[in-house]
């Protein structure tokens, strides 16, 4: 993780020769989209906030965090096209871990840029995740790291890793949401 001090006190690391062109509220406004298409199940929307070449990486809780899905266990290990078919399963009501769908509240904080360059936006931020169904309440803590392209459509996703805080996933036992 880069800890200089321009990323330490809020200013995005930007790459020699680059001129910074994404602001934290434009990436704050993208994740708060994000959060409430999540919450309303609006799946096939929020998957086109993606690149088509996307990923979405969920690695265990005791991996490091540059571990890689290649050698080591992942909770859930997407490309683009996994993650389309992780979708159209979540929107089946054969998904019986998920039918009826859970209510569910995303709350995104501590939005920071840690870089800003040709490449992309690479954006970190902490997350609560509040899954309610059959009575039960789950919390899920953690954060996420984007790697953000411009492309025709606007700003788009090319890679979300999530990382938990938690020690394990009990008393979930599963991860059957999208984080």
């Amino acid at each position: 993780m880069n800890t200089d001090v321009a990323t330490l006190s809020g200013s995005p690391a930007v790459k020699e020769g680059a001129t910074p062109s994404t602001s934290r509220a434009e990436i704050e406004d993208f994740l708060y989209v994000e959060a409430e298409l999540l919450d309303t199940w609006k799946l096939k929307e929020w998957l086109e906030l993606f690149t088509e070449d996307a990923s979405y990486f969920v690695p265990s809780t005791d991996l490091p965090r540059d571990a890689s899905a290649d050698d080591s266990l992942f909770y859930i290990a997407d490309d683009a096209v996994r993650l389309h078919e992780r979708i159209i399963r979540l929107m089946k009501k054969t998904a019986h871990s998920e039918w009826p769908r859970s209510h569910t509240r995303h709350l995104v904080s501590n939005v920071r840029i840690l870089e800003d360059g040709p490449d992309g936006v690479i954006a970190a931020a902490a997350f609560a995740t509040w899954r309610m169904k059959n009575g039960n309440t789950d919390i899920y803590i953690g954060s996420s790291r984007y790697h953000f392209r411009r492309t025709d459509a606007g700003l788009r996703i090319a890679e979300k890793r999530v990382f938990l805080d938690m020690e394990s996933l009990r008393p979930h036992g599963r991860v059957s949401i999208i984080l």
